[in-house]
């Protein structure tokens, strides 16, 4: 076999059209061996004895994409001193682009003996382990580019690859749950008919299932349990796993791109799937554990765990920023995707030991012409001390807004207090972002995402039904802020269902014309169950997709009927904070916001501390809109009113005088008593039942046009008499 010296950059297997590049960082390492295996599993070793600045590189001119490798690492094995070096285990790339194969969790792919953790196992781990692939990085990509959509105009739909096809009756038997399986017609219909501007989905990032999870029967199901930066997950690759997954994502963000819906990706890129001491061998640790991995300083044997899986990526060294980094740019520039949702991002600024919005991390974030104009949405939180960091994050980023859950979920099922923080959410949650000089988009706004229970449950169950998890219902989240309306469960009761529907439009409509972008959980406007658990992590089956045939419809509709509402009217998607003060334009000397009584008079200081106060309604000026359109007009929309009453009784408002507008038009009512109603009167009073909202548009007179038979013989009769009189001109002569 011919061996070229090749370089040192760009890290892993590059195939430039005629042989690959071969490259691995490592400064644990004293000598590095590549492993190329043929369809039986045949080894061929391939000692690398280039190395440029601890980079291990070689180019074989003869290997085509296709071939399947890994590395065996040679150095010390201490792990007292947070060395972790064994040749007998094979090892994944770091860099890899492609994975075939997953590990069967045999005793040979851990680096110790079963039962003597303080023991150096010496079984050779290739037969037992998944292997690197090498691919292609050539792609028609017909003139795609990034959406770029902006913020204000986005609607996000987070959804899993699997869970979101896996049982879709239109989507053919062999694409279900896959990447082409979400590039299905049916499905990206399905999408555009609810305004979704932006697809997040759940990790794909090549992912392994724990043992333990195999062990009871169950799988690492939501995939945060990364092993594989660079690869698609092969378990969601319909067409093959020896690079085919890597052409079947690009051809699905290229069809998404077609629709106008940008693909935006969940990474974990705080903690891999090798976890602690006491973790399987497979990548990071024998080749550089120190390097990649954050050791616990006085006994390096264990690893700082601020994720709650046994580890924590060191983004304290170079070379993980660099792996982080790398990763990033590659999905952009080679894989199209138009942004990223961090998990767990606050371990990610943990620089030392506190979280720290000025680390490493952050500023290579800031100066990457690549990375950084792309979407970055922070989950700002970890379970490390100090973790929760809900506007915490640089003006660049936007963050998944937990505060907005739990306060709109309180709001909604009736909780007293909460109404001040009610209006702040619906706002923008100015308090949590303008100090930063971020804008109302900031925010994410959710009121269900994957963690937790799905909307429908939320308004099913007050208490977590996680038995099938096989952890006696103790996993998941105890205090969900959920309501089941009176009845625990599955019912037959029809003030209970009634109920629940309407609940769920309200959250819903809530979500979709709150500032801020809205981000809606797949299968929500389905009414989508998982019978009450909270945490379906590990569960790969019909509880965790999609049940289409028994789709809500009318729920399917309302939803997209509220979508479009947003979508027509930039009153509900403004690009900056409301400040309260009158709009002068055109005229006028309203506010671009005015809080409203039940008595249709604004709202003061201490009407906001009423204790049961679960009502209020609020004017939003259309003229208040500061911006312009693609054509340099100034924007301009109609004047709204929002009516929320989630107390237990009726509220009777009363509609504010002329001067906001002379009469009002009611577009949506999640009772459903009041849709289509027009021309209400100012000063009159509209009934809004019981947890319900309205929401009225300002009525525009327009000249009503009689297209009777009889009205155009008129016409035509008076057209004829007209043009038989003489005309003024003749009638002066």
């Amino acid at each position: 076999m011919d061996i070229w010296p090749g370089t040192a950059y760009p890290l892993g297997a590059t195939f430039d059209g005629t042989g690959t590049n071969f490259a691995l960082f490592s400064e644990a390492a004293s000598g590095v061996e590549l492993c190329l295996f043929d369809d039986e599993r045949n080894e061929k070793r391939v000692p690398m004895t280039e190395v440029d600045g601890f980079v291990w590189h070689c180019y074989l001119p003869h290997v085509q994409p296709g071939q399947l490798y890994g590395y065996r690492v040679h150095g010390d094995y201490d792990p007292d001193t947070g060395q972790r070096c064994n040749p007998n285990k094979l090892l994944l790339d770091p860099y890899v682009k492609a994975v075939k194969g997953e590990p069967d969790w045999a005793q040979p792919l851990f680096s110790y003996n079963f039962g003597e953790p303080n023991s150096k196992n010496h079984e050779d781990s290739a037969e037992h382990m998944m292997l690197g692939v090498v691919t292609s990085p050539f792609f028609d990509w017909q003139g795609d580019a990034l959406l770029k959509v902006p913020y204000h105009r986005t609607v996000i739909y987070e959804a899993h690859v699997k869970g979101l096809t896996e049982a879709h009756p239109e989507v053919p038997v062999e694409l279900q749950g896959t990447y082409a399986g979400v590039a299905h017609p049916a499905v990206v219909s399905h999408l555009t008919k609810l305004g979704v501007t932006a697809l997040e989905l759940m990790p794909v990032h090549q992912f392994v299932d724990d043992n333990t999870l195999r062990e009871k029967g169950l799988s690492n199901y939501w995939g945060y349990n990364t092993i594989g930066f660079f690869a698609p997950h092969n378990g969601y690759s319909a067409s093959g796993d020896r690079g085919h997954q890597v052409q079947e994502f690009k051809a699905m963000v290229r069809t998404l791109h077609q629709a106008g819906i940008e693909v935006i990706l969940d990474v974990v890129y705080n903690h891999t799937a090798e976890g602690n001491h006491l973790g399987p061998t497979l990548s990071f640790k024998g080749i550089d554990n120190a390097a990649y991995y954050r050791l616990v300083e006085d006994d390096q044997q264990y690893y700082m765990d601020y994720t709650g899986t046994g580890n924590s990526l060191n983004v304290r060294h170079p070379h993980s920023l660099q792996l982080l980094m790398d990763s990033l740019r590659y999905w952009v520039t080679e894989m199209h995707v138009d942004g990223f949702r961090f998990d767990l991002a606050a371990t990610l600024a943990r620089e030392f030991y506190d979280v720290d919005k000025l680390s490493s991390f952050f500023e290579l974030i800031q100066q990457d012409p690549v990375v950084s104009q792309v979407k970055l949405i922070a989950e700002p939180w970890d379970v490390g001390p100090g973790g929760y960091q809900v506007g915490n994050f640089p003006p660049q980023w936007t963050e998944w807004n937990g505060k907005y859950r739990d306060t709109v979920r309180d709001f909604w099922r009736g909780e007293p207090a909460t109404l001040g923080e009610f209006a702040s959410r619906l706002t923008g949650s100015a308090d949590l972002y303008q100090h930063t000089g971020r804008r109302p988009v900031a925010s994410i706004n959710f009121v269900t995402a994957h963690d937790g229970f799905t909307l429908r449950d939320l308004v099913s169950y007050n208490r977590k039904h996680n038995k099938a998890n096989g952890e006696g219902n103790e996993d998941g989240e105890s205090h969900n802020r959920s309501w089941n309306c009176g009845a625990e469960g599955p019912t037959h009761d029809p003030a209970v269902l009634e109920l629940r529907a309407r609940q769920q439009r309200n959250f819903i409509a809530t979500l979709l014309l709150s500032q801020g972008v809205p981000m809606i959980s797949h299968g929500d406007e389905l009414g989508r169950t998982q019978k009450g658990n909270n945490n379906a992590y590990c569960q790969d089956t019909p509880l965790t997709w999609i049940n289409w045939k028994n789709a809500d419809g009318p729920l399917v509709e309302f939803t997209a009927a509220v979508a479009r509402l947003r979508a027509e009217h930039p009153t509900f998607r403004r690009s900056r904070f409301f400040d309260g003060r009158p709009v002068r334009r055109r005229g006028e000397g309203l506010p671009d916001i005015e809080w409203l009584r039940a008595d249709g008079e604004p709202m003061v200081p201490e009407d906001w501390d009423i204790a049961l106060g679960r009502s209020v309604g609020v004017f939003l000026n259309g003229h208040g809109i500061r911006g312009k359109d693609t054509h340099g007009r100034p924007i301009t929309d109609k004047n709204f009113l929002l009516y929320f009453n989630a107390d237990d009784t009726d509220v009777d408002f009363r509609i504010p005088p002329d001067e906001y507008a002379p009469g009002w038009d009611v577009l949506l009512d999640t009772s459903g008593q009041t849709a289509g109603v027009t021309e209400i009167p100012s000063g009159a009073l509209l009934t809004v039942p019981a947890k319900s909202m309205a929401v009225l548009r300002a009525h525009e007179r327009t000249e009503e046009v009689d297209h009777s038979v009889a009205a155009s013989l008129a016409a035509q009769a008076g057209s004829l008499s007209k043009s038989n009189q003489p005309s003024s001109s003749r009638a002066g002569e």
